[in-house]
């Protein structure tokens, strides 16, 4: 097996990924493995924004408070604070690296409201700010010579002795190699997990790689059952689940359900723009007093040529589905969206695990809690990848071998990448329907455990796949999302109380 020896790996291409590995990249020779091509991750499909109190009206005070209240006081405040406090300068460093954020007339930033905010505090792109941020950051990683690419690459296990982590076994698809990367320090910024559910608004590799490889390596996990929901996707029978952004309702969309009535008002004080969680508990709830598959947003209020301006990628998308949102109601459901929690970090983004560290969806910082809050993802993303970067580069100085793991008596099967590829196929769906209809938004203890009986069983004859017909992506990517429900429906039955977006019916 092909080794190759680096000062720092990092697993995933989102913000959290590519940020640390430009600051990296001033002291260290970073190497980048993705799964897909480079600019394949969930920050790419993020609409909404950035919070940061950039108005006088505002405060960081307001900020933390209101992260406090979605998380359903279960953050760490510690967490909490730093990122309020680093909001701004994370914006700013983004602007430092071409990132063109949508500002007014006057030339101050355009903040959106999202819910859960007491305040306009987003910053953002349009309605594609995490494109924005992602085309930058990929353009600058590109352009820096202290730092190699590998995409179409698929990491399978961490290389962890002694509670020490020492790099990464990765597999290139194209060529059915193995390659043994030998690392100081080892950064995991893979992303979420949202493949899990029938519905999601992920792309297909946010299959929780990250998590299941430092689970199996031995890392603390923490929050696993606080999954968030997204509460409006565009209603599709066909295609892909299309992410309406919590911006609109901020603008004034208004969510009614199925007869055209509203409701939000009864449930909560901030109607519409409530809490997430909230949101999606009282669609769900509003779906089936009606019977319904979807409840709507309505939009129609509001002005054309301002919906074009702000939300064209909406705009646009919509009227492929033949809805014009400034005269159609905008039909939705709730979709698995974001997981809050994951490898358990401190605020240097240090795992458990001496020389790992997580950072973004994968990470639990903590800051998030119970259920995240709005827009807070993508900062948290680029403010604990600079804590990560500061840590590393002193833990870079200390000395380090690669022959450590230079007879590395880890077994690479035969690969079998076309084999059992449809079986494959059919039980990721199986696995994506009992996590919707068993761990979802509502959960009771007699579908938990189903659950994980069922999960039980597909584990089991995944591993012996992988064992009698030889290695494949999709295989290892089943295990993974396999190990990654099963961390899930354990912390959901753990958990007997209703907290955030952990909601137990019984």
């Amino acid at each position: 097996m092909r080794n190759e020896t680096y000062d720092i790996v990092v697993i995933g291409s989102g913000i959290a990924g590519l940020s640390y590995a430009i600051r990296c990249a001033d002291f260290a020779k970073v190497l980048i493995v993705t799964k897909g091509n480079i600019g394949e991750s969930n920050t790419m499909y993020a609409q909404g924004g950035i919070a940061a109190v950039l108005d006088d009206k505002d405060s960081i005070e307001n900020h933390i408070s209101d992260t406090l209240t979605a998380g359903d006081n279960h953050c760490n405040k510690d967490c909490v604070r730093l990122l309020a406090e680093n909001a701004k300068d994370a914006i700013l460093y983004l602007e430092q690296l071409s990132v063109n954020f949508n500002k007014t007339d006057n030339g101050t930033f355009d903040l959106h409201r999202e819910g859960g905010h007491s305040h306009a505090r987003i910053v953002h792109h349009a309605d594609a700010t995490g494109k924005e941020v992602e085309s930058a950051l990929v353009n600058v990683v590109k352009n820096n010579t202290n730092i190699t690419i590998y995409e179409n690459y698929f990491a399978i296990d961490l290389l962890v002795k002694e509670n020490k982590c020492y790099g990464a076994l990765i597999f290139k698809s194209d060529s059915e190699e193995f390659l043994q990367v030998n690392a100081k320090v080892t950064m995991l910024a893979s992303g979420g997990l949202g493949q899990v559910f029938l519905q999601n608004t992920n792309p297909d590799v946010a299959t929780g790689d990250g998590f299941a490889m430092a689970y199996r390596a031995g890392a603390e996990m923490e929050d696993m059952e606080f999954v968030q929901f997204h509460p409006t996707t565009l209603f599709a029978r066909k295609g892909r689940t299309f992410l309406i952004t919590e911006a609109l309702r901020g603008f004034g969309a208004i969510l009614k359900n199925s007869k055209g009535e509203t409701f939000m008002e009864n449930v909560h004080p901030l109607s519409s723009l409530a809490p997430r969680d909230i949101v999606s508990r009282a669609i769900i709830q509003e779906m089936n007093k009606d019977n319904s598959e979807f409840v709507y947003l309505d939009a129609t209020k509001l002005d054309r040529e301002s919906l074009e301006k702000h939300f064209p990628n909406i705009f646009e998308r919509c009227l492929l589905e033949g809805l014009d949102i400034s005269k159609d109601m905008i039909p939705v459901v709730p979709a698995a969206h974001y997981m809050c929690g994951g490898i358990k970090t401190d605020l240097h983004a240090r795992s458990s695990i001496e020389n790992l560290y997580a950072c973004g969806e994968c990470a639990a910082t903590g800051v998030h809690g119970a259920n995240r809050l709005a827009s807070n993802s993508l900062l948290e993303g680029i403010v604990f990848a600079k804590q990560a970067a500061n840590d590393t580069q002193q833990k870079i100085q200390e000395t380090f071998t690669s022959a450590i793991f230079g007879n590395l008596e880890y077994k690479t099967p035969e690969v079998n990448c076309e084999e059992c590829k449809q079986e494959v196929g059919a039980l990721k769906r199986y696995l994506q329907a009992q996590m919707w209809r068993n761990c979802g938004i509502v959960r009771t203890e007699s579908k938990l455990t189903y659950c994980f009986e069922e999960l039980d069983e597909l584990q089991e004859k995944t591993e012996k796949d992988l064992c009698e017909n030889g290695f494949s992506i999709a295989t290892m990517e089943l295990l993974n999302m396999v190990t990654c429900s099963k961390l899930i429906v354990e912390a959901a039955l753990k958990r007997t109380e209703s907290k955030g977006c952990h909601y137990r019916a019984d």
